[in-house]
């Protein structure tokens, strides 16, 4: 019963480690991308907006930003712009574009600065 236990526990250890890792993207190739699609809109480090209807990516999760890109390509999320953005995307680039924004420093200050 022992034996039991503690493989059911291993087990459920590998699964949480893997959930929380997240996506594990390269934030230099996903700079290269960005530079090249994204930066007409959200700007060249996901700071500065064409206008005020373009979400800064800054600083945002990585997990959170696969997850949007990921619904985008597959419909799930709707936005006529961001569907045909991403539809061409793997999910590596995805993973990439995801790490590169996660690691830039957001220009979004509170009230208290």
């Amino acid at each position: 019963m022992t034996t039991i236990r503690t493989a059911a526990a291993l087990l459920a250890l590998a699964f949480a480690a893997t959930a929380v890792a997240g996506p594990k993207g390269n934030a230099a190739a996903g700079k290269d991308k960005a530079e090249k699609v994204c930066a007409a809109c959200h700007g060249a480090d996901g700071n500065k907006t064409l206008d005020n209807t373009y979400p800064r990516l800054a600083g945002q999760y990585a997990d959170y930003l696969d997850k949007a890109m990921r619904d985008y390509r597959s419909g799930k999320r709707k936005n006529a712009i961001m569907g045909a953005q991403a539809q061409p995307l793997t999910d590596k680039e995805i993973a990439d574009l995801a790490a590169y924004y996660a690691a830039q420093k957001s220009e979004i200050h509170d009230l208290s600065h």
